[in-house]
C-alpha cells in the first residue's frame, strides 16, 4: 500500500508540474522546470536537457548533478561549456554511438542500469568525467521529447536514480520511465506552444518594424522618427514606474503592459504611409517635384537682361533723335536695379528656406517682389511670382502651406483607423489610444480628438512628450538645423507652461535626467551642451 500512494503521490506532482510548465512563458525557466520536474519524480541525482537545433544537432541547455553542486544553464548565468552533439556524423551517418543522439534519431527511450556495462553507446566521456571528480556515473534514462508533428524537438536524460530508502543508486524502474516519459511529452506540448507563440510574437514584432522602416524610409527627412520615439517612450516608462514618491509614487506598470506601449510607439506614425512623399519631403516652400526656386532664379537673369535691352534701347532712340545721352548716369541706375534684383534674389532664397516665423514686413516684400513684370512671349506683361508662388512663400513657420500640413495631420486620423481595425489580444488593446493620443495636447487643443489631459492615460500622456523631443532633437529635418540640448529643453518648458504636455511627466523628464540618456544614446556630440536646469522654463530643481 505504501509503495501505491508514492506512486499516487508521484502523479499528482506530475500533475502540477504539468500544470506548471503550460503556464509558464520564459523559455530558461521553462526548460529548467521540466529537468528539474523530471529529476523530482524519479528521484534522479542528475540530469541534462537537450534541444535539437536546426542545423540538427543536440544543444546542452540545462545541466544539474546535486551531488557534485553542478548546475548549469537556465536561469544559472552560467553557460554550458560543451559543443553541442551532432546527430549525425561528417559523411551524413547516424550517430547511434551516443545515447541521446540515439534516442532522438529512432524516437525511442533508452534505458540503462550501468553505463560501464552498456554495449552499443559510446561513454568514455562519461568515464572520464567519472575519473577527474571521483563521480560514479551508473543509471541513465534517455527519453526523446517529440511534438505534435511527431519532430524530436529535444532529449530529456536523467541520471543515477536514487533509491528513496538506502540513497544508493538504483536503476530507473518501470514506473520511473513511463512518469518520466508522461513529462517530457506534457514538455513537448509546452516548449512547442512556448516555441509557436513566440515565434508569432517574432513576426509580429518583425512586421512591426517593417511598417516603422518603410515609414521612415518614406523621407530621407524623418528617417529614424519611427524607431527613436518607441526608445524614449520606454525611457519615460521605465522611470516612471520606478518613480517612488510625488504624483507618480503610485503609477505602475507591469511587463505587459511596457510591451503594449512598446508596440504603440513603434506603430505611432503607421499612418504616414499613405501621406505623400512631396510633402513628407517638403524642404523648402517652393519644393514639388523640383525646387521651383530655380525658376525664379532664371526670372532674375530674364529681368536683368530686360532691363539692359531697355537702357540699351533708350540709348539708341535718344542717339537717333540727336539728344544728349548720359550714357555714365544711366549705367549707373542699371547697376543699382540689378543689385535691388539680386538684394531681392537673396531674400527670396532665404525665405524659400522656412524658418520659426516669418514676419509681416517680409511677407510684405514678397507681394512687392511678385509684382514685378515681365514681358511674356506675347508682349505682355505678367507678374514675376504667381498667387501659388506668393503663398508658399509667405508661409509664418517651417515650409508646409496649410492644406499641406493638414495632409500630414490626416496620418494620426489614419494610423488610428489602422489601428482600430486590427483584432487585439486583450494584452494589446490599449495600442490604438497610446499611438493616437501623440498630438493631443493637456489643454485639449490637441487633435485629431480634442483631448484633455484627464481624458488621457498616462502611456498616452508618454508618447506625446517622446514625440516632441525626438522631432526637436533631430538633425534630419528639412527645415530646421537640429538644436541643441539646452535649446530643447528650454522649447520643451515652454510647451509645458503652455498646457502642451503633461508637468509631472515633464518634471519626471528633468529630474530623472531622461534627456541626459537619450542624448548620449541618439543626439549628435555638438548638440550635448550644458544643461542649466535651473533656467528650463516650468521646472523647479
Amino acid at each position: 500500500m505504501s509503495n501505491d500512494r508514492e506512486l499516487l503521490k508521484r502523479m499528482e506532482r506530475l500533475n502540477a508540474i504539468g500544470v506548471a510548465l503550460s503556464a509558464e512563458h520564459d523559455n530558461s525557466r521553462l526548460l529548467e522546470m521540466i529537468l528539474l520536474g523530471a529529476k523530482e519524480i524519479t528521484n534522479a541525482d542528475g540530469g541534462t536537457l537537450y534541444t535539437v537545433t536546426d542545423d540538427r544537432r543536440l544543444k546542452f541547455e540545462i545541466m544539474r548533478t546535486d551531488s557534485l553542486g553542478i548546475a548549469m544553464g537556465g536561469t544559472t548565468g552560467k553557460d554550458i561549456p560543451f559543443p553541442p552533439l551532432p546527430l549525425h556524423r561528417e559523411d551524413g551517418t547516424p550517430n547511434t554511438n551516443m545515447v541521446a543522439a540515439f534516442a532522438a534519431l529512432n524516437d525511442r527511450t533508452v534505458n540503462i542500469e550501468d553505463a560501464y556495462e552498456a554495449e552499443g553507446f559510446d561513454f568514455s566521456g562519461t568515464r572520464k568525467f567519472d575519473q577527474s571528480t571521483g563521480y560514479r556515473s551508473k543509471s541513465f534514462l534517455t527519453i526523446p521529447m517529440k511534438n505534435h508533428e511527431s519532430e524530436i524537438i529535444g532529449v530529456l536524460q536523467l541520471l543515477n536514480a536514487l533509491d528513496t530508502n538506502s540513497g544508493e543508486i538504483v536503476p530507473f524502474s518501470d514506473e520511473n520511465q513511463q512518469l518520466a516519459e508522461s513529462l517530457a511529452s506534457q514538455a513537448a506540448v509546452a516548449l512547442t506552444n512556448h516555441n509557436l507563440i513566440e515565434g508569432l510574437k517574432n513576426l509580429f514584432e518583425s512586421f512591426i518594424e517593417l511598417i516603422a522602416d518603410a515609414v521612415d524610409e518614406k523621407s530621407p527627412y524623418t528617417g529614424g522618427h519611427c524607431r527613436r520615439v518607441p526608445e524614449l517612450t520606454m525611457m519615460i516608462a521605465e522611470a516612471a514606474r520606478g518613480c517612488q514618491t510625488g504624483p507618480l509614487g503610485n503609477f505602475t506598470m507591469t511587463d505587459k503592459e511596457i510591451y503594449e506601449l512598446k508596440i504603440a510607439g513603434w506603430l505611432h506614425d503607421c499612418g504616414k504611409v499613405t501621406t505623400p512623399e512631396y510633402v513628407v519631403d517638403k524642404a523648402t516652400k517652393l519644393s514639388t517635384i523640383f525646387d521651383r526656386i530655380q525658376l525664379v532664379d532664371t526670372r532674375f537673369q530674364a529681368l536683368k537682361q530686360q532691363a539692359e535691352i531697355a537702357m540699351l534701347r533708350q540709348q539708341a532712340d535718344k542717339f537717333r533723335r540727336g539728344e544728349q545721352v548720359d550714357v555714365e548716369a544711366m549705367e549707373a541706375e542699371l547697376v543699382a536695379y540689378r543689385q535691388q534684383l539680386d538684394d531681392d534674389r537673396q531674400f527670396l532664397r532665404n525665405a524659400n528656406m522656412g524658418g520659426e516665423f516669418m514676419t509681416q514686413e517680409h511677407q510684405q516684400r514678397v507681394r512687392n517682389i511678385a509684382a514685378y513684370q515681365l514681358t511674356g512671349e506675347d508682349g505682355q506683361p505678367v507678374n514675376f511670382l504667381s498667387e501659388n508662388e506668393v503663398y508658399n512663400l509667405n508661409i509664418a513657420r517651417g515650409t508646409l502651406t496649410e492644406e499641406e500640413r493638414q495632409v500630414i495631420n490626416n496620418h494620426i486620423v489614419v494610423t488610428i483607423s489602422m489601428l482600430e481595425s486590427l483584432k487585439y489580444p486583450k494584452d494589446l488593446r490599449r495600442v490604438p489610444e497610446y499611438a493616437g493620443g501623440h498630438h493631443e495636447r493637456m489643454d485639449g487643443k490637441g487633435y485629431p480628438r480634442g483631448l484633455t489631459r484627464e481624458q488621457m492615460s498616462i502611456p498616452a500622456r508618454m508618447m506625446g512628450i517622446a514625440d516632441i523631443f525626438e522631432a526637436l532633437t533631430a538633425c534630419d529635418r528639412p527645415y530646421k538645423k537640429a538644436k541643441t540640448l539646452s535649446d530643447s529643453l528650454s522649447i520643451l518648458g515652454k510647451m509645458m507652461l503652455d498646457h502642451h504636455i503633461d508637468p509631472d511627466l515633464f518634471d519626471l523628464f528633468i529630474r530623472e535626467k531622461i534627456y541626459l540618456k537619450y542624448a548620449q544614446e541618439f543626439l549628435l556630440p555638438e548638440q550635448i551642451d550644458e544643461v542649466d536646469e535651473a533656467k528650463i522654463p516650468g521646472y523647479t530643481p
